[in-house]
Order: structure tokens, then C-alpha cells, then sequence
């Protein structure tokens, strides 16, 4: 998978009722204490520890079975030169205990990642199954994740997602032509038949899916081509739409230009995050503003409360005034975390470099690390690093920002810091500001938001005549997150 493409699968917003058969997601309500310490089971944990928290788990590492051109984390192998780049299984053992033991809300996530994770072989996903069971707690609820390609799916594997109610993202770009362009094989063939593949066995075996479509220079100019095949093609009720955005140096521009992947004989380069170019299978920041009104534009008339949007899921919570399950539009972050499959626990998937390793925990707890003062700054410089434009901007409440690693342009005055996708939020969510007050109300005052499918042009003005003009302030009940994310 890319690297600027971390997991993050939202069923529906906590706080939304779409319709009166949406997937049941509730709120927790998070108790906090004042000590300097917590103890629990005999675990002592730092008072900054959140009660849950997330981590993607890469038991391959980099290690794929496909070789898509925009995949910049097919670089992040040569952090661990000589590698085999499978996780043993005493370092499961040991990191689904401390999983475990360090959460203090009852669900916990145990979410499978790539690099392909398949790789690993279903016997490896058995055992870790089987650990989970010996080791919870009473009253613990397990939700498995995994991300995958599809090449590898067989009856053999789908039996086991079903049986174990395990959620699974299936990358898809779209329909083929436009899914081959950037996603190939070792060969340079494109993958699409492969994946669908895939997708036939996870369907035979009704296995729940989130459709992870990343947006690029090949697909970003056909949003509704994109969307009616998710829809209509694949019968998805779950899409998340992730931009591509391959940030370079203009030194390294050119041979990142050529892809991620080994050459032989040639300069590979590693993928870190610096620089203010973009390569040329990026997203256009206002392409991506457009890919995602058009859709929304048609979601909005026929498929709200039947299928899912991430984008549009995370728009409403914040417009509700409650956090999503959404780290990029939250005002902080840091509780979404990467582990390489050697035990190195990094700040967050998109920062999978040097610099923000925080430790390996077979040396230091995963609740110390991610309680440690270089993780808690991490998180909080997403608020605190904003550049005056976005503080003062009108949907600052529903970007905020949007995610650090694509803050690499300059602000209109000159100061650095401004998201490459600024121009696309901005429009984005100025665009939906009615349509989303409209549902805010109907939400506030007991209601579904689908109803706003049946209303007429009056019905709308009055409740859009109705709602308050002034940005919702947020309370949080419980921190973002997310069964996938980072």
C-alpha cells in the first residue's frame, strides 16, 4: 500500500444517525483521571495514556506482492537491510499482551497492515486469533482489521475473515482502466482482475468490506466514474477516498517520477517526508476538491444512509460539533500509531522514518511509548504548528489542518505550514456548509439525516433559515479514532 495511505476505516460517525439502518456505532465516554499514574491488572500506565488508542501492525513490513507505481512505502524496506521481514511469533505474542493489557475502554482493535500483510500466511493470522482469545480480558470486545490487495484471497481465507467477523479494506482504484494505470504487478501488469478476484470470494463468503480508493493524476478528473462503479458495480456501502500525494525535494523529483520499487542497477530512492514537490502521479489539490463535490453532489440526492463515505461521515460529525473517527480533521493527534515487524513502534503510519521512531517494545512498554513526551508533542503540534490562514479560516472546524506530512506549501501572506490540499478543503467544505447544516438540524432535532433525500426546496430553506450561522465548538466525548487508523 502507499505510505501516504494508512488505514483509516469509519463504518459511519458515532454521532450520526443517517437512517434508521445504520451500523450501530456508539460513543464512549472517556473517564479521566488526575493521578500521576493508573494502575490496572497490574499494569502501571503514565496519566497521559489515552484508555484506547490505535496501531497498525505490519507483520510483512514493507514486503508486497505488487508494485504500484505511487507506493512509496515500497522504500521503507531499506530501513531494515538483510531483513526477512516477517514478525516472529514470541514479538505477536508479546505485542498483542501489551495491546491488550493498555487499553482501558473495552474495544481494541487488532489491525493487519501492509506491505501486504497476507504474506504472512493465514496460519500466522490463526495463531494470532487464538492469542487474542487466551488473552483478553472479560468484557474486552476484538475487532479485526486487515488491509489488503485481494491477489491472494481464496475460500481458504474469507471462511476465516467470516468466522472471526473480521473487517477487511480492499484497495480499488476504480474500475480498470482506471485501477491499472498505477496498480501493478512485479511484471508491470495491471492487477484489477486479480483483485476482483478477490473480491468474488469475500462476497461468496459475506465478509463486511471498506473499499480504500486512493485519488491520483489518472483517476481524480472522473469522480462519478469512480463512485457509480463502488456503487453500482461492486455493491459497496463502505468507500474511503485517500489522495495521493508523493511529497519530494525538487533534487529527488525526477527519480521519484520513475516509482518506489527496486531497479536494477539504478538508484532507489527512500521516501521520507521533506521537500515541497509533488511527483506526477499526485492528486491536483483542486482536482481533488472537485472529485469530492461531484460525488457528494450525487451521494447526497440517492445514497445517504446506504452507503458510506468517509469524507462526508467525518464532515457531519464536525459540523454536529462532536469528533469523527478521523485523525486528519481532528485538532490533534497521536493516538494512531505504526509497528514494524520487528517491534519498532513509530508516531504514526505516515511517518514511518527515522525520526519519529519512538522506541521497540520489546524494550520499552507500547503504553510508555505511546505516553512518552516525543508522542504526546508529536500530536499536539498538529494544533499547535497551524499557520495563521488556516487558524482563521472558516472551516478550520472541519479540516483543521488536515494532516501534517501535507503541510509543505506556502500560506497566501508567505508563511510556511499551509496543507497542499487547501484549496480542496476550502471548496470542499464550503460547498456542503448548507446541505450539512440542514443535516445537523434535522440530527439535533431527533431525526434522520437521510430525510433530507424527501424534503422539498422549502422544507430545506426553512430548516437552513433555522440553523445557527456560527461554527459548531466541539466536545469531546471520547478522542477520534478509527477501527483502522492511524
Amino acid at each position: 500500500m502507499a505510505g501516504n495511505t494508512a488505514f483509516v476505516l469509519v463504518i459511519t460517525s458515532r454521532i450520526v444517525l443517517w437512517g434508521p439502518n445504520e451500523p450501530n456505532c456508539v460513543a464512549q465516554k472517556e473517564i479521566m483521571t488526575t493521578a500521576t499514574t493508573i494502575r490496572q491488572g497490574g499494569l502501571t500506565f503514565p496519566s497521559n495514556a489515552p484508555p484506547s488508542f490505535h496501531v497498525l501492525i505490519k507483520p510483512t513490513g514493507a514486503i508486497c506482492n505488487l508494485d504500484c507505481k505511487y507506493c512509496f512505502f515500497l522504500s521503507k524496506e531499506m530501513l531494515y537491510p538483510g531483513s526477512r521481514f516477517q514478525m516472529a511469533e514470541d514479538l505477536l505474542e508479546t505485542y498483542l499482551k501489551q495491546l491488550l493489557e493498555s487499553h482501558r475502554a473495552p474495544q481494541v482493535n487488532v489491525a493487519w497492515q501492509g506491505g501486504e500483510p497476507t504474506l504472512m500466511g493465514l496460519e500466522f493470522f490463526e495463531r494470532s486469533v487464538e492469542l487474542v482469545n487466551n488473552m483478553k480480558r472479560p468484557g474486552q470486545q476484538i475487532q479485526y482489521t486487515i488491509q489488503t490487495n485481494g491477489t491472494q484471497l481464496n475460500d481458504e481465507w474469507c471462511a476465516f475473515f467470516k468466522k472471526n467477523n473480521f473487517l477487511v479494506g480492499l484497495s480499488v482504484d476504480g474500475p480498470k482502466a482506471l485501477h491499472d494505470v498505477y496498480r501493478v504487478n512485479k511484471g508491470g501488469a495491471g492487477s484489477f482482475d486479480q483483485v476482483m478476484r478477490g473480491f468474488e470470494f469475500l462476497k461468496k463468503h459475506k465478509v463486511d468490506v471498506n473499499i480504500l480508493c486512493t485519488v491520483h493524476a489518472a483517476n481524480q478528473d472522473h469522480p462519478l466514474d469512480v463512485y457509480r462503479f463502488f456503487r453500482d458495480e461492486l455493491g459497496a456501502e463502505f468507500i474511503q477516498f485517500i489522495p495521493i500525494i508523493e511529497r519530494v525535494s525538487a533534487s529527488m523529483l525526477p527519480i521519484a517520477n520513475e516509482g518506489w520499487s527496486e531497479r536494477p542497477g539504478g538508484d532507489r530512492p527512500l521516501y521520507t517526508i521533506e521537500g515541497n514537490q509533488v511527483t506526477e502521479r499526485s492528486v491536483n489539490a483542486q482536482a481533488y476538491g472537485r472529485f469530492l463535490i461531484a460525488i457528494f453532489d450525487e451521494w447526497v440526492k440517492t445514497d445517504v444512509g446506504k452507503v458510506y463515505v468517509q469524507h462526508f461521515d467525518s464532515a457531519l460529525a464536525n459540523w454536529v460539533g462532536v469528533p469523527g473517527a478521523v485523525c486528519i480533521f481532528a485538532e490533534t493527534c497521536g493516538e494512531a500509531l505504526a509497528l514494524e515487524h520487528n517491534g519498532d513502534l513509530y508516531s504514526c503510519d505516515h511517518f514511518v522514518e527515522p525520526a519519529h521512531k519512538l522506541g521497540n517494545i520489546r524494550e520499552t512498554h507500547l503504553i510508555q511509548l505511546l505516553a512518552s513526551p516525543q508522542q504526546i508533542k508529536f500530536g499536539q503540534d498538529k494544533k499547535n504548528t497551524l499557520p495563521r490562514y488556516c487558524r482563521e479560516c472558516e472551516v478550520r472546524f472541519a479540516c483543521h489542518g488536515e494532516c501534517p506530512k501535507n503541510r509543505f506549501i506556502k500560506t497566501p501572506d508567505g508563511e510556511d505550514g499551509l496543507n497542499y490540499l487547501c484549496a480542496a478543503y476550502k471548496a470542499f467544505f464550503n460547498h456542503i456548509d448548507g446541505t450539512m447544516k440542514i443535516m445537523t438540524s434535522l440530527v439535533r432535532g431527533g431525526r434522520f439525516a437521510d430525510e433530507i433525500m424527501q424534503m422539498s426546496a422549502v422544507e430545506k430553506e426553512s430548516l437552513l433559515a433555522g440553523a445557527s450561522t456560527a461554527r459548531p465548538k466541539q466536545t469531546v466525548l471520547s478522542r477520534p479514532t478509527s477501527p483502522f487508523e492511524m
